[in-house]
């Protein structure tokens, strides 16, 4: 059936392209969450433990023995893909006015729907404290929280640093915050002292990482609207630390790559069009098949709860 329903649609290839190119900057889920496609909308994906971010011996003798894995080591996690699908109506006389490609606005309009509601679920899976074993976070209060003087960020990024390294025996790359908790690390006086003394003095991301050892800091800073019209930050007053492959120049992500986590799709930003109203409608529909996923939570440590 959701075969027969594909092939029902003819997709618009020009505002496919349109939609897969568009890129919102406030958006990080795909920094974290790195897309890997897969075939078919449900299956099972490796699971990754520190097993699989062990130093394996390798060397082999002449006609000695192949080196092999001990059986136990792989587990699997069952995936099915949650289609989502939105359309953004235009009456022909709307489009007879619009003094610009209102067509093309609507591709983007849906496609930007879409990845608005993928930021907002892999934030929520990512700073989610359940997500994580009981050594791979902690959650801060009172006199330890970001936002309180005395406080000490520094050495509980360290904390979580060495956390991660002693889970899957490498150091985290990536620390993931929210828009909050960067301004929060601008105003701290640990943080100050160090930067400074740098050449332009004001706080980057590029000075965060040196500072915090990390190879990089991302900030999230995407809002959404809630249904009472309230805005809210999409990446909360949590920090993540996580380790994350690296991409391979000319080669796309594949799920049996050891990885903090993946988005795991079929289909993304497939753009077609219906009518409706007799013909007078059209709209322009986006439809993704994707999930995210946290595939090795050993590789990520979560820091909670970070401004008082």
């Amino acid at each position: 059936m959701a075969n027969r329903a594909q092939n029902l649609r003819v997709v618009d290839p020009v505002l496919s392209q349109l939609a897969i190119g568009y890129s919102n900057a406030e958006f990080i889920a795909d920094t974290i969450f790195p897309m890997a496609r897969v075939a078919k909308e449900a299956g099972k994906i490796p699971k990754f433990n520190k097993d699989h971010f062990k130093l394996y011996a390798t060397e082999r003798a002449l006609r000695a023995k192949s080196n092999v894995m001990q059986p136990g080591d792989r587990t699997f996690i069952d995936v099915a893909l949650e289609e989502h699908d939105f359309s953004v109506p235009m009456d022909y006389r709307e489009g007879q006015e619009a003094d610009f490609d209102l067509e093309a606005s609507n591709a983007v309009i849906a496609e930007e729907v879409i990845r608005l509601r993928r930021e907002k679920l892999a934030a929520d899976l990512a700073f989610n404290p359940a997500s994580y074993g009981a050594g791979n976070k902690v959650t801060l209060a009172g006199a330890t929280q970001w936002s309180v003087a005395g406080s000490k960020p520094i050495e509980d990024v360290r904390a979580g640093r060495e956390a991660v390294r002693k889970a899957i025996a490498r150091d985290p790359n990536t620390l993931v915050i929210g828009a909050s908790v960067m301004a929060t690390l601008e105003n701290h006086a640990s943080i100050i002292e160090r930067v400074k003394y740098s050449q332009l003095g004001v706080l980057t991301t590029e000075l965060l990482a040196r500072i915090f050892g990390v190879e990089r800091v991302v900030v999230g800073k995407g809002i959404y609207v809630s249904d009472a019209d309230v805005p809210a930050d999409i990446w909360a007053d949590s920090a993540l630390l996580c380790y994350t492959r690296p991409q391979r120049a000319n080669a796309q992500r594949s799920v049996y790559e050891p990885n903090y986590g993946y988005t795991v799709y079929k289909l993304m930003g497939e753009v077609d069009k219906y009518t409706a109203e007799g013909g007078k409608v059209q709209y322009v529909r986006n439809t993704a098949n994707f999930k995210t996923v946290l595939v090795g939570a050993d590789a990520g440590y979560l820091i909670s709860d970070v401004n008082a």
